[in-house]
C-alpha cells in the first residue's frame, strides 16, 4: 500500500516536470478564410525576431496573398519535407527537422490540416503535440468551423461539409487563445477585392460561404468559443474563496444514431465551456441485446463510442433493464451534476404521460441537486 503511494507520488511529480518542460501553446482563431490569421501570426515572428527570439517558420500558407507573403521575407524558415504520393510531389511540415533545430518559438500555420498518408501522425494538430512535448513553443491558427463539437452546428449555418476537424481537447491545453474578428462588411469588402481569393473565385465565394448571415453566426461561434476560453483561465488561475460543486456532465445515449451523435457533440461542448469530466452512459436492456440488435446499428453504436472518446468522454457500458435506476446510480457514483438526453420524438406532454423511463428519471432527479437537460 506505501508502495503504491509512493509510486503515485513520483508519476504525479514527473507529470509535474513534463508539464513545466512543455513548450508553451498559442492559437489565432477565426470566423473564417481570410479574417488575417496567417498575417497577424508573421507580425509576431517579426516582432518576436526583432527582440531576439529564436524563431522559425515551421508551415505556413499565405495563399498568394501579397500583403500576407511580404511578411515572410527576412523570415528563417524551416524546409518541408517533400514527398511524392500518387504520383505527386507534396510538401508537407518536417516535425523531425523542428525538433532537431530545437527553437524556441516555431510557427506553425493551418492546425487542421491532414498528412498525408505514411506520415507519423495523420493530423497537424498531432504534429503540433509532439513539438510542444520537445520543449518548443508554437504559435497555430485555426479556424472556428474545424472544432469537432461544431462539426453540425457549422455544416447548418454554412450547407458545407468540414472534414478536416481539431479535437476540442486541442483548444483546451492552449495557454492563450486570440480571436481575429472581422465585420462581416469588413471580411466580403477583403474578398471582392481580391484579398482572400483569386478573382476567379470571388462571385461563386460571395454566393456560397460569403454570406453576411452566414458570417455573423461564424463570428458569434468564435467569440464565444474565446470568452469561454478566458472564463476557464480565469477560473483555473484566480483562487476563488467558495469552493463551488465542479461540474461533471453525464450524456445518455441509445442506439437512436442520429440522436446520440446530437447528444455527443451537444455535451462536448458544455464539458468545453466548463472545462469538466464528461461521460457518455450507454444502458444496453435485453432487446438491445447483441444477438437481438442489427448490425448496422452496433455498427452506428461503436462510431458513437469512438467519437465520445475522440471528444475527451469516458465511455461507460452497463446491461440492465432498469434504465432509470443506472442512469442515477452511475450519476450518484461519478459525482455527476448534468444529465444530458435526447430530446424525445414524442411532444414533453405525451412523454410525461405515456414514458415510464421518463417520468421515474424526473421522479429520481427532482429529490437530487442534478440537473437534467433535453438537447433539441
Amino acid at each position: 500500500m506505501e508502495d503504491n503511494s509512493k509510486e503515485q507520488s513520483v508519476r504525479q511529480f514527473l507529470d509535474l516536470v513534463k508539464k513545466s518542460r512543455r513548450g508553451k501553446f498559442k492559437v489565432y482563431i477565426g470566423m473564417s478564410a481570410g479574417v488575417g490569421k496567417t498575417y497577424r501570426m508573421l507580425q509576431e515572428a517579426r516582432a518576436l525576431l526583432k527582440n531576439g527570439i529564436d524563431i522559425q517558420i515551421g508551415y505556413i500558407e499565405t495563399h498568394n496573398r501579397e500583403e500576407t507573403h511580404a511578411l515572410l521575407a527576412g523570415l528563417p524558415l524551416i524546409p518541408r519535407r517533400k514527398l511524392f504520393y500518387k504520383g505527386k510531389e507534396i510538401e508537407e511540415m518536417d516535425v523531425q527537422a523542428i525538433v532537431s533545430r530545437n527553437p524556441e518559438v516555431v510557427i506553425v500555420d493551418e492546425l487542421a490540416h491532414s498528412n498525408i498518408e505514411g506520415s507519423k501522425n495523420t493530423k497537424r494538430w498531432q504534429d503540433v503535440m509532439d513539438i510542444l512535448e520537445a520543449g518548443i513553443s508554437v504559435i497555430s491558427a485555426v479556424n472556428i468551423q474545424h472544432l469537432e463539437s461544431m462539426n453540425e452546428e457549422i455544416e447548418k449555418i454554412t450547407g458545407i461539409p468540414i472534414t478536416e476537424r481539431i479535437p476540442d481537447r486541442v483548444l483546451d491545453i492552449a495557454d492563450e487563445i486570440v480571436n481575429i474578428d472581422l465585420t462581416s462588411d469588413e471580411l466580403i469588402d477583403r474578398l471582392k477585392s481580391g484579398k482572400i481569393y483569386d478573382k476567379s473565385k470571388i462571385e461563386r465565394a460571395l454566393g456560397n460561404f460569403f454570406q453576411s448571415e452566414r458570417i455573423l453566426q461564424l463570428r458569434e461561434l468564435a467569440l464565444r468559443e474565446v470568452a469561454h476560453h478566458v472564463e476557464r483561465k480565469i477560473s483555473v488561475e484566480i483562487p476563488k474563496q467558495i469552493k463551488l460543486r465542479p461540474e461533471r456532465f453525464m450524456a445518455c445515449i441509445s442506439t437512436n444514431n442520429v440522436t446520440a451523435k446530437i447528444v455527443i457533440r451537444k455535451t462536448a461542448r458544455l464539458a468545453s465551456y466548463y472545462r469538466s469530466p464528461w461521460i457518455v452512459l450507454y444502458v444496453q436492456n435485453n432487446n438491445e441485446s447483441s444477438d437481438r440488435i442489427k448490425l448496422d446499428l452496433q455498427r452506428h453504436l461503436i462510431n458513437n463510442f469512438k467519437l465520445a472518446t475522440e471528444l475527451g468522454a469516458e465511455v461507460i457500458k452497463v446491461k440492465s433493464d432498469e434504465v432509470t435506476k443506472t442512469i442515477m446510480r452511475i450519476a450518484q457514483e461519478k459525482e455527476i451534476t448534468t444529465i444530458c438526453i435526447g430530446k424525445p420524438h414524442l411532444n414533453l406532454f405525451q412523454v410525461i404521460m405515456r414514458t415510464a423511463i421518463f417520468n421515474e428519471l424526473l421522479r429520481n432527479i427532482s429529490s437530487t441537486e442534478t440537473d437534467l437537460v433535453i438537447l433539441s
